[in-house]
């Protein structure tokens, strides 16, 4: 089957990166390639390869660049902080203290839990459409998962942001898993409402707006966004979910003046937290001048410009740069990291990527024959772009920092496996889009057919 043969090829030439880069990080720090070099590239190896032919069984018809892109974002996410790893363990041995424990080997099974989920994903959910029956399923599950942080015993804070619950040694980010419900009843909400949101009932300044009772859906989103922003202490978040929703209003009514609206109430949203949340008003002054806060709350700021800087156009190459030097290198601030060793050239061919992923994911969209097909492939692909746009955006500058995670390539499961469970999802659409149209008839429907046309004759 030609799509599966081109994405084998892909996989090979991910994998093959992976590798080189990944002995690259080893030979440039240790000077050597460690003994289990040559296990760790074999079970990569063999992880993209159970992932391909769990694709070329349930889902033989789909696109065959979305999961070698992703799969390539994956690999470089796993290689810097590999490369971190190494750095943690030698300044560890020249302080002679107790060095850390691997979060590659953390992460890496992190991978492995990923692609069990993504496998039950496509087995599970075998046609997309049948996802519509949950719309408001899917709403009560996606407020209940963005509550369950601030519950008094299992909710807990990391870095100021409430976000997270624990059990156990385990903790989990519940938002992660809410944005897809949510995209879910977006998709489903809309695809119902979407004609009466399209209605246009008087006009202001050349644009069409909806009658004032349709406005709720986009009011109730844009109040769960301040929610999130106010209890959480969220700004990534509640971006994210608002500005999927107000995407979404955009391409199910084609009503240029919900973009508009949806820009105006989150100007409104951006002004009131800026006087209201302290931790807004902060963020904001260190995006406008972090030298002043460069040695207390905007260190790892100025920390991941100069890393940047230091880069310049080639990098410093792998191993050759100094990330331990920026705080959270592993997670918020990995593509400053990565910016530093493989510079401005290293960071567009990861943007780039980045763009191939959310380019595919929109186009299974607008091939969708469904209008809910269309709307959560579109509704997912959004969230890659948003969150890219919020976490890189945020990293050099561009807009305040939101404390996103960036899409397969910062540390920690819960954003991992979630990730590639919408990866799942758009495969499992674009299967359903790209499937040849088969007219199957029943033996008993044969029969009629033939009786009816002996009766004619």
């Amino acid at each position: 089957m030609k799509p599966r043969r081109t994405e084998l090829g892909l996989l090979i030439v991910a994998w093959a990166i992976g590798a080189v880069c990944y002995a690259t990080v080893d030979l440039a720090t240790l000077g050597e390639l460690p003994v289990n070099t040559v296990a760790l590239l074999i079970g990569s190896a063999a992880i993209l390869l159970i992932g391909h032919i769990v694709v070329r069984r349930l889902a033989p018809h789909a696109d065959p660049v979305l999961f070698p892109v992703a799969a390539m974002i994956n690999l470089l996410g796993l290689v810097m902080i590999h490369r971190l790893d190494v750095a943690e363990r030698l300044r560890a041995e020249a302080n002679d203290t107790k060095p850390p424990s691997s979060d590659a080997v953390a992460q890496a099974t992190w991978v492995l839990v990923a692609l069990v989920l993504f496998t039950l994903v496509l087995f599970f959910v075998t046609d997309h459409r049948k996802l519509q029956r949950y719309t408001f399923t899917s709403l009560v599950a996606g407020v209940v998962l963005l509550l369950l942080p601030l519950l008094p015993i299992v909710g807990t804070s990391i870095n100021g942001a409430r976000l997270w619950i624990r059990l156990g040694p385990l903790s989990f980010q519940p938002s992660e898993l809410a944005k897809v419900a949510l995209t879910i009843f977006f998709a489903g909400y809309l695809v119902r409402k979407r004609e009466a949101l399209a209605t246009v009932r008087r006009k202001f300044l050349g644009l069409g707006f909806p009658r004032g009772r349709d406005f709720g859906p986009l009011l109730v989103a844009w109040l769960l966004a301040l929610g999130v922003l106010a209890f959480e202490r969220d700004l990534g978040t509640a971006l994210m979910f608002f500005g999927v929703f107000v995407i979404l209003l955009y391409v199910s009514t084609q009503r240029r003046s919900w973009l508009i609206i949806g820009a105006a109430l989150f100007a409104l949203a951006a002004v009131l937290g800026y006087l209201a949340f302290g931790h807004v008003r902060l963020r904001v002054q260190i995006w406008l001048d972090p030298w002043a806060y460069a040695n207390d709350q905007g260190y790892q700021l100025v920390q991941a410009l100069f890393g940047l800087a230091s880069g310049g156009l080639f990098g410093t190459g792998l191993g050759q740069g100094y990330p331990l030097f920026i705080p959270f290198a592993k997670t918020d601030f990995i593509s400053a990291a990565l910016g530093e060793e493989l510079g401005l050239a290293g960071m567009m061919a990861l943007i780039m990527l980045f763009a191939i992923l959310v380019e595919r994911g929109l186009r299974t969209g607008i091939a969708c024959r469904d209008p809910f097909g269309t709307l959560l492939a579109v509704g997912l692909s959004s969230v890659f772009a948003l969150q890219v746009f919020v976490t890189i955006g945020g990293v050099t500058r561009l807009i305040p920092l939101t404390g996103l995670t960036t899409p397969f390539l910062s540390y920690g499961g819960s954003a991992l496996v979630v990730n590639w469970m919408m990866v799942a999802l758009l495969l499992r659409i674009s299967d359903r889009n790209r499937r040849p149209a088969v007219i199957a008839q029943s033996a008993d429907e044969a029969l009629t057919q033939m009786i009816r046309v002996g009766i004619d004759r």
